[in-house]
């Protein structure tokens, strides 16, 4: 340290600058007769603030902050040393700490950032904090140097950036967002380290940010548009910097038992990102999708590990209004388990709240463009949607609730439906693609046809027929080498098979000749059995395929497979119940089921076989359409869906077919128990 005769010589003999002359001169009486002089017009364009030169705000350098009145104690030769202006002082402290080592100014100005603004009011804290002037007035020097923050000042740096700002006035909230782009724009090593900066406090704001001491509140809405300035700010003086940005966003996202709140609060500040960085609309998409796949899942094989029940108990509890900070009362749902039960019930109703906040975002931010944009806006949004869905959603096994976002939106025009149809039917039909993922296309073709309210007859009959079509080259080109019904071998057969089924026990009214002669649904349900016609393919291929040693109805899923066999015979399409009693005696081997689809990224789902049974060879039940039952996002899907309907002289007979008796109990499973909203 220099010594105090070393500390006055500059004071003594050196002539004081013009503005360190008028610092003293501020801090003298003013004389009355001594006009004032003009404060100039105040700018009020964000972004010619965020460009001024940093030497426009030295004229005020000696003003005591009027809220924190602590002083940081220094010893005589520092305070002398202190009267250079700030930007001297720091271009000095830089100096001395990379030139010569000496690291003790360079220390002082650490310490100025460092230190903690909430301890201000706590008396047991002896280091007397720096005062607003003090942090904005050493900024500014740092501003003036930025070019010296090299390599060699990464500690200064990491310090400013840990430092308290958010919570402070906005004059100081915009000479830091400055400070922040002038840094990243001329030392570009700190680029990323600015970026994560800012994006981990999307996540969620620590308490008392917005509560320091000497400071008016700040709210959290605001914490968080000071947050989205900053980083708009930096990108738009760096538009490279969104290839930096994008491994950031998809990096911070929160944990996996992280609060639901955390997640959705997350997911609104990413869809704030798209609107100044529309690059990376794509890229914030997908990463959202991708989380919200994987909680989706996470949610369905919890459910699955209850009873059917309770798992649909669990399901329907979470309420809408409910505050994603309070824990739920579980005790109306699960009374009598141990403590592990109710862990995983709030484990599981926090996840609900997860997926059903996020896709909530989702539709609402995709709903513009296909509400109210043009055919092109639609068809752009919808090739986003279609390449979420074929590279996250389709290879997903057990994906419950972010499919719908295809669901909703592919309805809006005859166009979309064509789209999403279409995509669905190239993939079943391309040979190049996994077995399990043409299988899966066909499940959600099936299903998308089938519960899709806003889907014409002439689409469902046009749909039915390529199946149909395939079925029977399919058919034709396994038949000769087939020795008995094979999924593992024959996948892409079964799992067309399957999807005919389906879509005829939904829309068989829509499949009648009477219905191609221009008969509404209503009208054809009118009609007696007897008079209800299909067209001649349809039973010739049914037929051929059903009889086949492929013999799907061993294979296609026992529920789905019971309505139909009931819908047919009723219309006298096809009688094929001698089949079902001759299949339960076939035993199988060596099959694989759907539910070995697996994703590399989120793991395996795999169903459990009970020792016995032959629910492990054959199709599961899966159509990722069945009713929605998120308590918020539900509403965006009001009128998309096709009910479950009874057959007219069949499901209110009472003494329908005995021979059906044996497997009633899966009658309703098409309809997935019921078509509860």
């Amino acid at each position: 340290m220099p010594s105090v005769a070393t500390a006055r010589t500059p004071a003594l003999t050196a002539t004081p600058s013009t503005h360190y002359s008028k610092m003293l001169a501020a801090s003298s009486p003013v004389s009355i007769l001594k006009p004032a002089k003009p404060t100039g017009t105040k700018r009020t364009m964000e972004e010619a603030e965020l460009s001024l030169s940093p030497s426009s705000s030295f004229s005020d350098a000696g003003a005591e902050d009027v809220h924190i009145k602590k002083r940081l104690r220094v010893t005589f030769a520092e305070k002398a040393e202190s009267q250079a202006p700030p930007d001297r002082q720091v271009r000095k402290a830089i100096h001395r700490h990379v030139m010569m080592g000496e690291n003790e100014a360079y220390d002082e100005i650490k310490e100025i950032f460092t230190a903690d603004p909430k301890k201000a009011d706590d008396p047991a804290y002896s280091y007397e904090l720096p005062t607003h002037a003090d942090l904005r007035n050493h900024l500014m020097g740092l501003l003036s140097h930025i070019s010296s923050l090299d390599r060699n000042c990464s500690s200064l740096v990491t310090a400013i950036l840990d430092s308290e700002w958010l919570g402070r006035d906005d004059s100081y909230v915009k000479l830091f967002i400055r400070f922040l782009g002038n840094l990243a724009a001329a030392q570009g090593g700190y680029l990323s380290l600015v970026l994560k900066m800012l994006v981990t406090k999307l996540v969620g704001i620590p308490r008392g940010t917005g509560r320091l001491p000497g400071y008016s509140p700040v709210s959290t809405p605001e914490i968080f548009n000071r947050v989205h300035k900053a980083l708009r700010h930096v990108m738009r003086l760096i538009p490279a910097g969104s290839g930096a940005l994008s491994p950031l966003l998809s990096s911070q996202f929160p944990f996996d038992t992280d609060s639901a709140k955390s997640y959705i609060c997350y997911t609104q500040n990413l869809i704030r990102i798209v609107s100044y960085t529309p690059e990376l609309q794509s890229d914030i998409l997908a990463v959202i999708t991708e989380k919200l796949v994987k909680v989706d899942v996470q949610i369905q094989v919890d459910l699955e590990d209850f009873e059917d029940e309770l798992g649909e108990d669990l399901l329907q509890d979470v309420s809408p209004e409910e505050d994603v900070d309070d824990e739920a009362d579980d005790d109306s749902i699960v009374s009598d388990e141990s403590d592990d039960d109710s862990n995983r019930v709030t484990e599981i109703k926090g996840n609900i709240q997860k997926v059903d906040g996020m896709i909530d975002i989702l539709f609402e931010y995709y709903t513009p463009p296909f509400m109210t944009g043009s055919l092109d806006e639609k068809e752009n949004a919808l090739d986003l949607l279609l390449s979420h869905f074929q590279t996250i959603i389709l290879p997903t096994y057990r994906s419950r609730h972010s499919q719908f976002l295809l669901f909703h939106f592919s309805q809006c025009s005859p166009v979309l439906v064509d789209r999403f149809a279409s995509a669905c039917v190239q993939i079943i039909f391309n040979k190049l693609q996994p077995s399990l993922t043409r299988q899966s296309a066909a499940a959600y073709l099936a299903s998308f046809v089938a519960r899709g309210a806003h889907i014409s007859g002439e689409v469902v009959r046009d749909v039915f027929d390529i199946l149909l079509t395939h079925l029977n080259n399919l058919r034709d080109s396994f038949e000769d080498g087939c020795r008995g019904p094979d999924l593992r071998r024959y996948g892409p057969f079964y799992s067309t098979a399957q999807a005919i089924i389906y879509i005829f026990c939904f829309r068989w009214r829509d499949l009648t000749t009477a219905a191609m002669d221009g008969d509404s649904p209503e009208q054809v349900e009118e009609l007696e059995p007897s008079q209800v016609g299909f067209p001649p393919n349809i039973k010739e291929i049914l037929h051929k395929s059903i009889y086949s040693r492929l013999n799907p109805l061993k294979i296609c899923s026992p529920g789905i497979v019971t309505e139909f066999a009931r819908i047919a015979h009723h219309f006298q399409l096809l009688y094929v119940y001698p089949l079902l009693e001759t299949n339960k005696r076939l035993r199988v081997s060596a099959f694989r089921s759907i539910a070995s689809l697996t994703n590399a990224n989120f793991g395996s789902v795999e169903r459990d076989v009970r020792a016995g049974d032959h629910l492990g060879y054959q199709l599961d039940a899966y159509f990722p359409f069945d009713p929605y039952q998120l308590p918020r996002s539900r509403r965006w899907l009001e009128g998309d869906y096709v009910e479950w309907r009874g057959i007219p002289g069949l499901d209110d007979d009472d003494d329908s077919d005995s021979e059906a008796d044996d497997d009633g109990e899966d009658d309703e499973e098409i309809a997935t128990a019921t078509d509860e909203e």
